[in-house]
């Protein structure tokens, strides 16, 4: 939701125009999307290596490689984000891949819990997403585009939108909020 204003604050300077801050926006969108699988498969990957199956996840990235360079040359004339986004998608396909490969060597794995808490993180990052934006846009509307101006607007978004995140989180008794937490709890006594 923030990705122009993130790239405008950190490359819009001197040489760098909007059109460039459009395009690079819009490739750091399309890698967003595959973040959390890139998570997963990292994830997904050590576990085969703690069951002494390193092949398995090896083979998979092969074919993930694969995947990756067909969805590249699909992709390719739509935009400089078709690529990032080619990527995305061979990570989400990767994911799947470890997951069913990995459900069939255990037996069984906990989908429902698991896909629960997926859900539950989606809507918090939903209502981050509906504070964050509008707060940028009204402030970055307000204040302008000076640097300072940037700093305040998008410091406030994020601020705001992390804030909004960690209520929506604790309402909806995401589990994996408590390490989190129990990390902040530690830095402001430490």
């Amino acid at each position: 939701m923030l990705a122009v204003p993130i790239t405008r604050i950190i490359y819009e300077r001197g040489a760098w125009t909007s059109h460039e801050t459009q395009v690079t926006a819009g490739a750091l969108a399309a890698f967003s999307l595959g973040l959390t699988f890139n998570g997963a498969m990292l994830m997904l990957n050590r576990a085969f290596f703690s069951l002494q199956r390193p092949w398995t996840p090896t083979a998979i990235a092969l074919g993930n490689l694969a995947l990756n360079t067909l969805f590249a040359a699909l992709l390719y004339s739509v935009g400089v984000w078709g690529i990032p986004l080619a990527t995305s998608l061979a990570n989400i396909g990767g994911t799947a891949m470890l997951l069913v490969v990995f459900r069939r060597r255990l037996g069984r794995i906990e989908l429902r819990e698991t896909t629960a808490a997926v859900l539950r993180i989606t809507i918090a990052s939903a209502a981050l997403a509906i504070v964050a934006y509008p707060t940028w846009r009204v402030l970055d509307d307000a204040l302008g585009r000076s640097l300072a101006a940037q700093l305040v607007s998008l410091g406030s978004a994020t601020v705001l939108g992390f804030a909004t995140y960690l209520i929506s989180c604790r309402l909806l008794g995401v589990r994996e909020l408590e390490p989190l937490l129990s990390l902040l709890g530690r830095l402001r006594r430490g």
